[in-house]
Formats: C-alpha cells, sequence, structure tokens
C-alpha cells in the first residue's frame, strides 16, 4: 500500500519538477495563493459600470428619454415650422424644452434605481461585504450615474438642437413689427438665428442641468432605500411648485407664488431654453443651476452620514 506522498511522485512526469508550495504564514494556517491586491476607488468605479450597464432598467429608461427628447423636439419642429408667416415669439432652439420636459422625469428614474434596486433586492449586503469603504461605493455610484445621465442626456439635447436649427431656422423678421423680448438678441440682418449662448444653455448647459437632477435623485434613493417614496418625493419637488404657486392667488401670496416659480426645477429648465416661467424674461438659467448644484451636493453629504451610521 502505498501512501499519498508516494502516489504523487509517482505521477509526476519524468524532468519536470513540481512548483514549491506556498510559503506558510508565520502563525501557521491556511495561505492562499491567489495574490492580494489592496483595493481602491478603480475597482469600485469598474464594479458599479459592470451593475449599470448589465441592468434592463438602464437601457429602457436611456432609450426612452432619448426618444422623448428627439421626438417631441422633432414633432415641435415640424409644427412651428408649418406656421403662417413664421414663427418668431420664442427662441430658435426653444422648441427642445417640451420633449426634455418629459425626458428628465426617466433620468430621476434611473438616478434613483441606481440605489435603491440593490436595497430592493438585497444585494446591497454583498456590495458592502465586497467593498466595506461605504463612502467609497456612493462615490462611485454617483460617479458613474452622472457622466452617463450627462452624456446622454447632452446627445439627445444636440440632436434636437440640430434639428430646430435645421428646420426653423432662416424666418425673417419684418421691419416695423414688434417682436418678443425674448428674441430681441437673436436677431441678426433681420433673420432669427441661434447664438453662441443659447447652443450652450440649450445643449451642455440643459445636459448638466438634468443630469444634476438625477444625481438629487440618487441621494434622495439613498436617504430613504425605497423606490417608490424615493420616485414620488423627487416628483414633488420637480412638479409641487409650480402648480401650488398656480393656486396662490391674492396680492398677499405674492411673494410666496413668485418665490415658488423663480425656484422650482421646471423654471431653471426653461430659462436655460430662454422662455423663463418668471416674470424675469432675461434671466439666465446658470444662477439657478448653481442653487441646484449646491442643494445636491449637501443631499448627497446627508446621504453619505446616514450610509456610515445606518445598518444594511
Amino acid at each position: 500500500m502505498t501512501t499519498p506522498y508516494q502516489q504523487q511522485h509517482q505521477q509526476q512526469p519524468v524532468g519536470q519538477v513540481a512548483a514549491p508550495p506556498p510559503p506558510a504564514p508565520a502563525g501557521g494556517g491556511y495561505s492562499s495563493p491567489i495574490p492580494i491586491t489592496k483595493t481602491n476607488i478603480g475597482h469600485a468605479i469598474a464594479s458599479e459600470w459592470t451593475k449599470i450597464r448589465s441592468v434592463r432598467s438602464t437601457m429602457w429608461t436611456l432609450g426612452l428619454m432619448f426618444a422623448l427628447v428627439v421626438g417631441v423636439g422633432l414633432l415641435s419642429a415640424v409644427g412651428l415650422a408649418a406656421e403662417d408667416g413664421g414663427y418668431i415669439d420664442m427662441p430658435l432652439l426653444a422648441g427642445g424644452l417640451f420633449g426634455l420636459m418629459l425626458g428628465q422625469i426617466c433620468i430621476i428614474t434611473l438616478g434613483v434605481l441606481v440605489v435603491t434596486s440593490e436595497y430592493g433586492t438585497g444585494m446591497i449586503r454583498t456590495t458592502l461585504t465586497a467593498c466595506p469603504q461605504r463612502g467609497r461605493v456612493l462615490m462611485a455610484k454617483a460617479l458613474i450615474f452622472f457622466l452617463l445621465a450627462f452624456v446622454m442626456t447632452t446627445l439627445a439635447c444636440v440632436l434636437t438642437a440640430m434639428i430646430q436649427s435645421a428646420m426653423l431656422s432662416g424666418q425673417t423678421v419684418k421691419p416695423g413689427i414688434p417682436v418678443n423680448d425674448l428674441v430681441e438678441d437673436s436677431i441678426e440682418n433681420g433673420e432669427l438665428i441661434a447664438t453662441s449662448n443659447e447652443w450652450l444653455d440649450a445643449t451642455v448647459g440643459a445636459g448638466l442641468y438634468v443630469a444634476l437632477l438625477g444625481l438629487l435623485s440618487l441621494a434622495v434613493g439613498s436617504l430613504l432605500r425605497h423606490s417608490a417614496g424615493a420616485i414620488t418625493a423627487m416628483m414633488g419637488i420637480v412638479l409641487l411648485p409650480p402648480i401650488l404657486s398656480a393656486f396662490m392667488i391674492g396680492e398677499s401670496l405674492k411673494p410666496i407664488r413668485d418665490g415658488l416659480m423663480d425656484y422650482s426645477p421646471l423654471n431653471g429648465l426653461a430659462t436655460l431654453f430662454g422662455i423663463p416661467m418668471s416674470n424675469e424674461s432675461n434671466a439666465s438659467g446658470w444662477p439657478l443651476l448653481g442653487i441646484l448644484a449646491g442643494v445636491t451636493a449637501a443631499a448627497l453629504t446627508a446621504a453619505y452620514a446616514l450610509l456610515n451610521t445606518r445598518d444594511v
């Protein structure tokens, strides 16, 4: 009868030398032959990118957003181009707003699902076990989602703006006819044009604004840890201010009504397209975008603090 040691040496081919066994740890016990690499933020980003591109919700929400922004923008351009005598009551690229008002709901939904879907399935336990640094997990999720939402939204806005410009540019403004204050700076040589600032606001500015709204949704999803609750809360943040201001009739409520309308997310987006909902016809959308960035940073800070103190 042969021992296992003798069997191993009998099966070893002639001329080959067996690999030396891994060194035993100082205190004894098992030592894995697999090399151990210290993890960093790059590993967390790679993990979150794999997760966000491998689930169907990402494809459906981004595809629907793209279809709404470009499709509704195309329909509005076709309708405005068919107006008798041309349509010169609003900026050339403003038609892209209508589709984006619907498309932003898709980005908000995706921002919530990036976090809450893991709580719903219990996957968050695996994620935090693999990466115990919880702040690193939240940072990787926020970074991957923000870049994806910004690139896709900006791409949809650029395509819509190109459609608007191709179908509506060249409309003449007859001398002596009063024009709207919204377009008086966009008339050159008697034609309605889109200035470089209008292009920047309606593409990069709008994409940044919607991506920040999605990032705020991610933070709210991390705070509430519930998909339906977080989406409902974000719908309230976006839609309630203009609805409430419409019901505030009376001079005594005018300051509250104006404040709700001026600082509502929808007004910030409309201002970037040159058609603000408030009385400030010459207002810029970038200060409102800065306020949204500040609110999003505060919400992410609160989400980080709670993620480190809560149980999974």
